[in-house]
């Protein structure tokens, strides 16, 4: 029995489970929405970061037909199932999709369709679900959402008969606290097994769902849902396994950062050049919170020696000149300061700083950068250099900060309730 039961488990581990995110760049709504950055990350980055950092796919692949949403998927991690004309088009379904990625990859058994457009998705979510999958003996399982709307037949011709209520009775209304609600699809994730799919269906067999909190639900289909799904995936999106709190020491660049790189003349030929307050203000936010901030600097240009010094006096930041290659002179730094990478910030904008952008444990670059940098960086600030990219950068790291403070305490109540 005991053998048998060995040979089961055996044959549970070798399923291959892929994970499928399908990106057409031909979106009827928003252009290019699948790769729009949302809180200085492109859509799609979110859930592959989720998926990569879950560790329960064999294989994770973006299924596109667009070259630039091929190369912010590669640069994110992920693979490339580059789909044909056929399954590309307005009327195509996601499941005519999926079933050409698994007649192109045969070795798949489980197939999970992760959304692009579920920015708020965690690592746990997918790990408790595959699971119910590949160890609980479910076909099927899909990811759903508890809402608590009265819903309400809708009258479509004149003279028609009145509404009704669908999912309540009118005379007593119960209270919110009172109503479980309705358990509803929130698309982030569908899971099923290759043969489910072969028969034409994601849902379908022993069938389970699996309920996420309302706070990671969201699913972005229209422009006026931009700003309110930065402002909910800054406080309940997944960040990656870095830890923010740690970061103590923020290197930035003075020149294409905290100024726009332009110099400019005066008519008796002085040159000048301009900071914005609100950069300067965000400074002082991070050293605040006892993180310690540095200006770099590597031109000898007169003018911007003196405003450099300006700087350093104005905001009380060490200024350090460093020449190339940088990494070698910042890890000169680091270990006289004991630091490591997962430390550091930094905010860079040239050729020269991508291996710090690479190394450092949360980097950034301004808007409108080379596309080297952009790749770099792990965060692209929508605020131009000069314009309020520093004092964009501050906000989230400290933003970050606070989140995974809290996540921490959260964490340790629930410890000590238990």
């Amino acid at each position: 029995m005991n053998g048998l039961k060995s040979q089961i488990v055996d044959n549970v581990k070798k399923k291959y489970v892929a994970a499928v995110i399908l990106a057409r760049g031909g979106n009827n709504g928003i252009p290019l929405k699948n790769i729009k950055l949302l809180a200085g990350v492109p859509l799609i980055g979110w859930v592959i970061r989720a998926a990569i950092d879950s560790d329960v796919f064999d294989s994770l692949w973006v299924s596109t037909d667009h070259d630039e949403i091929e190369r912010v998927a590669k640069k994110w991690g992920a693979q490339v199932h580059r789909r044909s004309a056929e399954v590309s088009k307005d009327t195509t379904s996601s499941l005519e999709t999926i079933q050409e990625f698994c007649r192109m990859n045969p070795e798949v058994d489980i197939i999970c369709n992760i959304q692009a457009t579920s920015p708020c998705l965690h690592p746990h979510h997918l790990i408790q679900a595959v699971e119910m999958v590949t160890k609980q003996g479910y076909d099927s399982v899909f990811s759903v959402v508890r809402r608590h709307h009265f819903r309400w037949q809708e009258v479509t011709n004149k003279g028609a008969p009145d509404t009704k209520a669908l999912n309540l009775n009118p005379a007593k209304r119960p209270h919110h606290q009172d109503w479980a609600g309705e358990l509803c699809e929130n698309g982030s994730f569908y899971i099923a097994t290759k043969k489910l799919i072969d028969e034409g269906v994601l849902q379908g067999g022993k069938m389970a769902y699996f309920e996420m909190p309302a706070d990671n639900s969201i699913d972005i289909d229209n422009d006026i849902d931009w700003p309110i799904a930065e402002q909910r995936v800054l406080r309940f999106g997944y960040f990656g396994k870095d830890k923010p709190e740690l970061v103590r020491l923020l290197l930035c660049n003075v020149l294409g950062c905290l100024t726009d790189g332009q110099i400019s003349l005066s008519a008796s030929g002085d040159e000048r050049v301009s900071v914005n307050r609100r950069d300067l203000d965000g400074i002082p936010m991070l050293q605040r919170e006892g993180t310690e901030v540095i200006l770099l600097t590597s031109s000898e240009n007169p003018t911007l020696g003196r405003l450099t010094d300006k700087l350093s006096q104005k905001t009380g930041c060490v200024l350090m000149s460093l020449n190339e290659p940088k990494q070698v002179e910042v890890e000169k730094l680091m270990k006289e300061k004991k630091l490591e990478w997962k430390e550091v910030a930094y905010i860079g904008n040239d050729v020269t700083d991508v291996d710090c952008l690479n190394l450092a444990g949360l980097s950034a670059v301004p808007l409108d950068n080379s596309v080297v940098t952009l790749n770099a960086a792990k965060y692209q600030c929508q605020s131009a250099a000069g314009h309020g990219a520093v004092r964009e950068f501050c906000e989230h790291i400290l933003l970050l900060k606070k989140m995974h403070c809290t996540e921490l305490s959260h964490l340790n109540e629930k410890v000590a309730l238990e």
